[in-house]
């Protein structure tokens, strides 16, 4: 059986995509904190992100180490799992 592989430019969309569009394309319920003021840098937001009754609370501009790790963490999922997901999504990475 043949290995396959994703693409290198999806790959890197995924990675460089926004959290906000991350999380709508992982179809997670999140909302943004409006009591949070940043300290550093005033782009940063805190927000808060609901999955199966769990609460996760992240401040990012960029999803760390991007939207697949992201979905990696929050979901369990493995990395070509993390991938499909996001892939499937009609989202844009904008």
């Amino acid at each position: 059986m043949a290995k396959r592989s994703f693409s290198p430019e999806l790959l890197e969309s995924l990675r460089s995509m926004v959290v906000t569009k991350a999380l709508d394309a992982l179809g997670l319920h999140w909302k943004r904190d409006p009591d949070f003021q940043p300290v550093k840098d005033a782009a940063t937001l805190r927000l808060h992100v609901a999955v199966g009754g769990q609460f996760f609370d992240t401040r990012a501009d960029k999803g760390g180490g991007g939207a697949i790790d992201l979905a990696m963490y929050l979901l369990r999922l493995d990395f070509v799992a993390a991938v499909k997901r996001l892939s499937s999504s009609r989202v844009s990475s904008v």
